[in-house]
């Protein structure tokens, strides 16, 4: 079992930009740009209304083997991997686990994500379950998971293995210090060297689909207006102009 050094973290820049997009605005972007699924299935929100944006930090469960794992990590915490992830969170983070899906090990508990989150942790995506969740519901941490269970993170059939690696997470690879972009949609997987390009598509759609929204609440033809129409640019420009764009 190891685990490798820290992330390269994005230009703060970048992720201020992403604030304002959706993760369904990233994923359609994406779609258009030849990613054909970032979104990560399984883990979704526990906290309605809450959205991240930030670097991944993996982790990696696998099967456990007994040859590899022993019950020794509670005699010496340092050795619990799963520990170690969170020794790397700094301010605006997020973790991403590979829990494989498993609904029978909580791969963190109260403790742990008190820990996580008194780091500055921006929240937490897990392809599997957490534990305590009457305590964790408290600690108001954003955090998209496949459910509970009263089990800690080894009692059953995982072990951590890894930190820092490429990982699997709900069918999309996750790479360490790939973007996250999560609310109550779900979790984005946004590779860093796509980001300015997804952040300019974005703006782009985003300046017309306000006049847009606008024209279809009144009934409006749909074929004209969504996607807009080039007959209907000039009408959307003039209204452009008595209406600035707002930031994203």
């Amino acid at each position: 079992m190891t685990h490798t050094p820290d992330i390269v973290r994005p230009p703060r820049e970048i992720i201020e930009a992403l604030k304002g997009i959706g993760a369904a605005t990233v994923a359609g972007t994406l779609g258009h740009m030849g990613i054909r699924n970032p979104h990560i299935m399984g883990p979704v929100s526990w906290n309605p209304g809450k959205s991240v944006v930030g670097p991944a930090l993996t982790l990696q469960f696998m099967p456990k083997r007994e040859d590899l794992y022993g019950e020794g990590e509670y005699s010496d915490p340092e050795k619990q991997l799963h520990r170690h992830v969170l020794y790397h969170v700094q301010a605006g983070d997020i973790v991403v686990v590979d829990g494989r899906g498993d609904m029978t090990a909580g791969v963190f508990g109260d403790m742990m994500s008190t820990y996580f989150k008194g780091r500055g942790g921006a929240g937490m995506i897990i392809d599997g379950c957490l534990r305590d969740y009457p305590n964790l519901k408290k600690l108001d941490l954003p955090l998209w998971v496949r459910g509970w269970t009263p089990n800690f993170h080894t009692q059953t059939g995982l072990m951590p293995f890894a930190v820092n690696v490429p990982i699997a997470c709900g069918g999309v690879t996750v790479m360490p210090g790939d973007i996250i972009v999560a609310d109550d949609d779900g979790a984005v997987v946004l590779p860093v060297a796509l980001a300015p390009e997804v952040i300019a598509k974005a703006a782009e759609h985003h300046e017309w689909e306000d006049f847009s929204r606008m024209k279809l609440k009144e009934g409006a033809p749909l074929q004209r207006y969504y996607p807009l129409h080039a007959d209907a640019r000039g009408e959307y420009e003039e209204w452009r102009k008595l209406n600035p764009v707002k930031p994203l």
